[in-house]
């Protein structure tokens, strides 16, 4: 239940400077759009619409597959009746890729804007604009620049009077001190962005105003009836929107609020609430939380059949729709209800659980919550152990002159529990050695992520010595961008393909430029890949393709090529990687008359991480290398195959 105020804050950031989401109703928003066509005057009129359109489900993950729909259109319509692109449209799109968390892509529209538009925008666009660089700056860790660039919008709208912008000026601000966690700031823009947004009558800023005045009241001040009139307030302009989903934000709200008040009955109803209305939109992710939620009330109640109930109930729906953190935190609330019951080996079984899907939302309390399962399981073990130990030392006495057999029957016993023991002492460090290959192979990745970031902050050192500011500028905003994502990735053990490539492919992008366009490449991926559902090891492919291009590409005296290729194999993810550079000979010889012997670090970290990674799955994942020749014996190339083992 503690995970309940998380789940809200993801709901309140993911919902940015639009609705967190549309019911049922406007489920194909795009499509009735683009029918919209024949309803406008002229082409540039009809474009303009479906620009707003877009904007309106464009900051918000669960609407924005709506939002790439209409943009599509938008840009199919100026391709064919041959149009000049709206400013409004760079825009459209930098919003859309920021929610993706596209940096690089929401970078290029944002340029694109300063380049074909700049100066020669209205205000009020030119305001826009503001507002989504400042979200950009924010998102990039550039605290300093958001916030001036919202202060400076905040000005610039309230001189001139412009309509619209105030709202979210202030919500950026919120979301800025936020993130540095400056309390009073944000309490103040708060109270700007709820009088802006009734000023101006905006009722979808003000529902959002409401709600985050409620979260802050609530979990920065414990002002719970404070946070309820708020939150009221909430529930009432989502009703006025007739949105569903955002009525369930609220109701999860309120709902959460009388729970941290310890009002279980009325927090009760309106959990149940929130599951009506997510039962009526058939939303999973929202049917499960609310359940998990009413699993853990009635556990506080000690109503433990029905909590169990409910979460399962919460855990079903979770699978259904994939999702990993109300698995996580209902499987740790079930571990407590265990706990409670003193039944320590199934507490132990549901944190085993919770460790599987909560690594990457909060390790430190999945360490903590893991070990102390397990110490009060072995306390538990160890107390049953003693017990029969005890009843045999009694029996043994009662009937040690009277019945000769006791002697035998002793021996056995104390054989069976001698076997016992060394059973568990073996499992037990099995654990402890796999553990141990998940803290080293941890650290095996920290120290591949400095070596990787030296090599590339060679390539930025290089355009600083060239006095190339342009390319220096575009390398550093790649490189930051890149940096982003290493960072994300190496939480983890594993991620899914889709993060590794495009790691891969910004690293690629950065040493093109950095050679001047010394090679091309291309990656290729089976279609029968599901990228976000297939797993590989966090920072393996890139090591291999940096080996390719600075010890085969970069001595070729023309153009060289790299290609990456990944194919579905029964039994593990085949990752080709094929180079026409110099050959592997070759390139030891040069290595040789530059006196350097040494063997490149990111190469034998990974080959260290292989093998760490074969003993912590099961599996026999292999990388094999091949020169490849012509029909003469000339060495045109090198082969590196990396057999990966399926993980999910």
């Amino acid at each position: 239940m503690k995970y309940a105020h998380i789940y809200i804050c993801l709901i309140i950031f993911f919902s940015g400077s639009s609705c967190f989401g549309r019911g049922v109703e406007d489920n194909r928003v795009g499509s009735n759009a683009i029918q919209l066509a024949n309803v406008f005057e002229n082409d540039t009129a009809y474009l303009n619409h479906l620009i707003n359109e877009a904007r309106k489900y464009n900051t918000n993950k669960t609407t924005i597959e709506e939002a790439r729909t209409i943009i599509n259109e938008a840009e199919k319509l100026i391709e064919s009746k041959k149009l000049e692109t709206p400013p409004l449209l760079y825009i459209t799109r930098a919003e859309f890729f920021l929610t993706l968390r596209d940096f690089v892509s929401s970078s290029k529209e944002l340029e694109s804007f300063k380049e074909k538009v700049g100066k020669k925008a209205d205000l009020l666009t030119s305001c826009e604009y503001n507002n989504v660089a400042g979200n950009y700056a924010s998102e990039a860790g550039l605290f300093d620049i958001s916030i001036r660039t919202f202060q400076n919008n905040v000005e610039l709208a309230k001189k001139n009077h412009l309509k619209g912008i105030l709202p979210k000026s202030y919500g950026g601000l919120v979301n800025v001190y936020s993130a540095i966690d400056m309390q009073p700031e944000v309490k103040n823009n708060l109270e700007l962005m709820l009088e802006s947004s009734l000023a101006e009558n905006d009722v979808l800023s003000v529902y959002k105003a409401y709600l985050r005045k409620g979260q802050f009241l609530r979990s920065k001040e414990q002002a719970y009836p404070e946070a309820h009139s708020s939150y009221q307030e909430a529930l009432k302009y989502a009703r006025i929107l007739n949105d569903t989903l955002k009525i369930i934000v609220a109701t999860n709200a309120i709902a959460w609020n009388y729970y941290s008040q310890n009002k279980l009955d009325s927090s009760i109803v309106w959990f149940t609430s929130m599951l009506n209305y997510a039962t009526l939109i058939n939303n999973f992710t929202h049917i499960s939380n609310a359940n998990g939620n009413l699993g853990t009330i009635y556990r506080d109640q000690k109503a433990f059949p029905k909590a169990i109930e409910y979460y399962q109930k919460g855990i079903d729906f979770a699978l259904k729709d994939r999702s990993w953190f109300n698995l996580s935190w209902i499987y740790d609330e079930i571990s407590k209800l265990y706990e409670i019951n003193r039944d320590f080996e199934k507490a132990y079984h549901y944190q085993i659980l919770f460790k599987l899907y909560s690594d990457s939302l909060n390790k430190n309390s999945l360490n903590q919550g893991l070990a102390d399962a397990r110490v009060r399981y072995e306390v538990q073990a160890k107390e049953s152990e003693l017990q029969v130990l005890s009843l045999r030392f009694k029996n043994q006495k009662l009937f040690f002159y009277g019945f000769a057999g006791v002697l035998l029957l002793t021996v056995v016993i104390g054989v069976l529990l001698i076997r016992q023991w060394r059973l568990n002492s073996k499992r037990r460090i099995s654990e402890m050695n796999q553990k141990i290959s998940e803290i080293t192979q941890a650290n095996l990745r920290q120290q591949m992520n400095p070596h990787f970031i030296f090599n590339t902050l060679n390539s930025i050192q290089y355009y600083m010595y060239q006095n190339d500011k342009l390319s220096t500028n575009n390398y550093l905003t790649k490189f930051s961008s890149l940096m982003r994502k290493i960072l994300e990735n190496s939480q983890h053990t594993a991620v899914p393909l889709i993060d590794e490539l495009n790691a891969v492919e910004l690293y690629l992008e950065l040493e093109s430029i950095r050679f001047k366009n010394k090679f091309d490449y291309s990656i290729e991926l089976d279609e029968e890949i599901d990228t976000l559902m297939y797993k590989v090891p966090t920072m393996l492919i890139q090591p291999y393709v940096e080996n390719a291009i600075c010890h085969g590409l970069m001595h070729r005296e023309d153009k060289g090529f790299l290609s990456i290729d990944i194919r579905l194999k029964p039994d593990h993810l085949s990752c080709i990687i094929i180079d026409n550079g110099i050959g592997r000979e070759a390139a030891m010889e040069i290595s040789k008359m530059k006196e350097n012997n040494h063997s490149p670090l990111g190469t034998k970290i990974t080959e260290s991480r292989i093998d760490l990674i074969n003993i912590l799955y099961g599996s026999s994942l292999k990388t094999i290398y091949s020169d490849l020749k012509d029909e003469a014996g000339i060495a045109i190339g090198t082969k590196v195959e990396i057999q990966i083992p399926i993980l999910t």
